[in-house]
C-alpha cells in the first residue's frame, strides 16, 4: 500500500448514514473529523471538487483528499485544508444514493462519498470493489457506471 487516503468528515455527518463509516479501520483510509481547528495540509494529494479538470490515469500515484459531509457542508470542510492539493472532478455518473435535499442544494453531479471514493480510484488504476462491500446500493451503483 504505497498511499494513504484522507477523509475529512464532517462532525454534523450523520455516521449511521455515512457510506464511508463501514470502511473506518482500513489501513488504506485516514479518517479525520473536521473539529474547530482542524487543518489537512492538501499539498500532495489530489482533492475531488465538482467543477474542476477530470481525473485521469495520470493522476494515479497520489492519495486522495475527501471532503466528506452533505452539501452544505463543502465550503466548511474545504477551508479546512491548507496548501496547495491538485483539484479534480470525476465524469458525470449517477449516484445510486437515495439523496433527500430539503432546499434542493444537492448538485446533479453529485455522488454519495463511497461512490466518490470508489469511482476515483477505478479510474487511477485501482478497482478495489471491497470499497463498495457494505454499500446497500452497490449494484445500482456499478450499473450507472458506463466509463
Amino acid at each position: 500500500m504505497p498511499y494513504v487516503h484522507i477523509i475529512l468528515r464532517h462532525t454534523a455527518e450523520n455516521l449511521s448514514k455515512c457510506s464511508l463509516e463501514p470502511l473506518r479501520g482500513r489501513p488504506d483510509l485516514k479518517f479525520i473529523e473536521a473539529s474547530a481547528g482542524t487543518e489537512v495540509v492538501g499539498t500532495g494529494y489530489i482533492l475531488l471538487e465538482v467543477g474542476a479538470p477530470l481525473l485521469s490515469a495520470a493522476d494515479a500515484g497520489h492519495p486522495l483528499l475527501i471532503l466528506d459531509g452533505n452539501w452544505k457542508h463543502v465550503a466548511a470542510l474545504r477551508r479546512r485544508v491548507t496548501g496547495n492539493p491538485t483539484p479534480r472532478s470525476l465524469p458525470p455518473v449517477p449516484t445510486a444514493y437515495p439523496r433527500r435535499s430539503a432546499d434542493n442544494s444537492d448538485p446533479l453531479v453529485g455522488l454519495a462519498s463511497v461512490e466518490a471514493l470508489y469511482l476515483a480510484r477505478r479510474m487511477m488504476g485501482e478497482d478495489d470493489l471491497t470499497l463498495l462491500s457494505h454499500y446497500r446500493w452497490r449494484d445500482a451503483f456499478l450499473a450507472g457506471i458506463n466509463l
